[in-house]
């Protein structure tokens, strides 16, 4: 992995995910996210409420339906690998703006948070082709087996202090099984996660419909 790079210093403005666009929050407001190493304002957030959570689980659910139900486990497993490519490709940057945005040391962001966001992504970009049923041998004349679906619509809260890794481990493990996620991060730790979402959405997978709080994946 690169060595981290400067990123934007100024604060910067973020939207919520949903449907796969950045819109604003339907009430207007927005909040502010401290660097803790300065107290400065890091981040402008649009805050989220039950209206926009409402707009976020609607696309979900239409996504059960929709085109990303009927995308093949093999195109799902790529499409999650890509994932995991763009977010190698812009490792330092976001190890940068998870040391911003909730103050752990830029060395773990780095060396630990980074790699297993990469690695995890690509765990589950393998096992989008390995849910498989099972045939139960019974008594007497009947066919018994197991098929595994999607659950459907899940809702995903993440902590302060690992944002970006634990959004990757509950937003991996929905993908590859079809399932369709919204996720929220702590309302301190909206850069990385909507970092992330920028370049989901330029991967097909945001598809998926996810929505940020403040952020919220």
């Amino acid at each position: 992995m690169s060595p981290p790079q400067p990123v934007q210093t100024t604060p910067r403005r973020y939207q919520l995910f949903i449907d796969g666009q950045f819109v604003d929050a339907e009430s207007g407001k927005t909040f502010t996210s401290p660097n803790p190493a300065t107290g400065e304002t890091f981040a402008e957030v649009a805050e989220a409420d039950k209206a926009d959570i409402d707009k976020a689980v609607a696309a979900a659910r239409k996504a059960t339906t929709g085109k990303w139900s009927r995308i093949s486990a093999r195109e799902r497993g790529r499409m999650i690998y890509k994932l995991s490519q763009l977010i190698e490709a812009h490792a330092s940057e976001l190890a940068e703006l998870e040391t911003m945005d909730n103050g752990k040391p830029i060395k773990e962001s780095t060396y630990i948070d980074l790699p297993g966001v990469v690695e995890n992504f690509e765990y589950f970009a393998g096992w989008s082709t390995k849910i498989e049923g099972e045939t139960i041998p019974v008594p007497g004349q009947m066919f018994n087996y197991t098929l595994r679906e999607p659950v459907g619509v899940c809702g995903q809260i993440i902590p302060w202090n690992f944002p970006l890794l634990m959004a990757a481990w509950e937003t991996g493990a929905g993908a590859r099984g079809r399932e369709h996620g919204r996720a929220e991060a702590g309302g301190t730790n909206a850069g990385d996660c909507t970092r992330v979402g920028e370049a989901d959405s330029g991967s097909r997978l945001s598809r998926r419909r996810c929505q940020h709080r403040s952020w919220f994946w």
